[in-house]
């Protein structure tokens, strides 16, 4: 892969004019994403704490304008280092900042309410469906369950940024191609990797794009000139876009750091631990005297110190990977490769046996899980009614109509199965945490 596509900035579906040089494109994509309602949705839905009490918890947008600065900063010290070399143009350190930053901005786009707990739920719910498939289960191809199965913000994130937000139906955002490919950590369809198993490569781990989104992607992936891969039967899937790995990189550092920081605010996890953690990421003899700090402000203090530790091994990692990376076969993580993986592995495991388990965070993903059930049982009946009545809306039942109104269930896509059952996930998972306990109460009476 080359830089000279890879940075390619134009917009995938050749909207918009010649690229501004006093605007470009990956600053108005930041712009546009910053801007959309499924962004703003973010401010009101869980980052680990679902449906807390405590003001300064980080809910996703604050998680997601976090991982965007990390981005930057790494895609700024990349970017250097690319000219440095003579892999770029000079100037262009700034395209790959940019870049990096507005993907990262929008890595969290697609998540439903209440955090991986509400993707499980909500394939569960698919999955009990398609044990017998009746109404709207039936007729779809059993190799497109699994996007409901196994249903994946990621990929939700690329149908909103393609097709559901500001220009819906006509490119969505219209992002720039280096953007979308930034963005897209998992470059297949959920067939493809289910088929792909056997395939240790990160990028196979889990899929980022529908098959309603399948050709929008091949688009984006031709004009970026990424590694494009066939399996036996004539799979198509591709190599992800080195800058994915820094936009990874920069949410793994976020997540890792400042989950710690939220545990202690939370009650979850001892001041002592947590010092710990953080101290040994920083491994400086040199640090402020903090004798005079409150628990809370050392906690911040070593937070800020330990971000900047993370993005110089990261940094590192990439140059140490570089080579590997532009080919397609780096199969790694960037802080785990890093000089700081140790370390990281030591707060993964501590946020895995106190934080997730936390009595108050697992009662409330137990009531977040049911809530996503209750709603997408209580909208069912529309999509069936609908399909009954040939998908003419203006047909459907008295009640189902009011509830329509009452949800603003958006139906003007739907002319099918397959598109009935995607406009129940863009229903649900675009609600934010609370306004789902809301739907929930209204469906069951409560």
């Amino acid at each position: 892969m080359n830089w000279q596509q890879l940075l390619n900035t134009a917009r995938y579906n050749g909207s918009g004019g010649a690229e501004r040089p006093d605007r470009p494109n990956h600053v108005q994509d930041a712009d546009r994403i910053i801007f959309s309602a499924p962004y703003r949705r973010l401010a009101n839905k869980t980052q680990v704490h679902p449906l807390y009490d405590i003001d300064h918890l980080r809910h996703r947008m604050i998680h997601s304008q976090e991982v965007a600065s990390v981005g930057r900063n790494l895609g700024m010290l990349v970017g250097h280092w690319l000219e440095t070399e003579g892999h770029i143009a000079q100037g262009e350190a700034y395209k790959v900042a940019g870049t990096v930053h507005a993907a990262a901005l929008a890595h969290d786009i697609g998540n439903p309410p209440f955090g991986h707990s509400g993707e499980a739920s909500i394939g569960r719910w698919f999955a009990e469906k398609f044990e017998e498939p009746r109404s709207v289960f039936k007729g779809i191809d059993s190799a497109r369950w699994e996007e409901f199965i196994k249903f994946e913000g990621n990929a939700q994130g690329f149908r909103i940024l393609t097709r559901l937000e500001m220009y819906r139906g006509d490119g969505g955002m219209r992002l720039s191609n280096a953007v979308l490919g930034a963005f897209t950590k998992y470059p297949m369809t959920a067939a493809v990797q289910a088929s792909l198993m056997d395939e240790a490569y990160v990028g196979a781990k889990k899929f980022g794009v529908f098959e309603a989104e399948a050709p929008l992607f091949a688009e984006v992936a031709a004009a970026l000139g990424l590694k494009e891969e066939q399996g036996e039967a004539g799979q198509r899937w591709w190599r992800r876009h080195p800058l994915v790995f820094l936009v990874e990189a920069a949410d793994d550092i976020c997540y890792n750091i400042v989950d710690l920081e939220d545990g202690f605010s939370a009650g979850d996890l001892p001041f002592e631990k947590v010092a710990t953690l953080l101290e040994d990421l920083i491994k400086d003899e040199n640090a402020r005297d903090q004798s005079s700090y409150s628990d809370y402000e050392k906690v911040c203090y070593l937070r800020a110190r330990a971000i900047g530790k993370a993005i110089d091994a990261c940094v590192e990692a990439f140059q140490q990977n570089y080579d590997d990376i532009m080919a397609g076969r780096y199969s790694g993580e960037l802080i785990a490769d890093s000089r700081l993986g140790p370390e990281f592995a030591q707060i993964k495991s501590a946020a895995k046996q106190q934080l997730f388990t936390a009595p108050r965070k697992t009662k409330l993903e137990v009531r977040g899980r049911n809530v996503i059930r209750v709603v997408l049982d209580g909208i069912l009946p529309v999509f069936e009614a609908l399909e009954r009545a040939g998908w003419d809306e203006s047909q459907l039942p008295d009640y189902e109509r009011q509830l329509v109104r009452a949800v603003a269930l958006d139906l003007r896509d739907v002319r099918s199965n397959y598109e009935a059952l995607h406009a129940m996930t863009d229903f649900v998972s675009g609600m934010t945490d609370r306004y789902a306990v809301e739907v929930a109460e209204l469906l069951s009476g409560t």
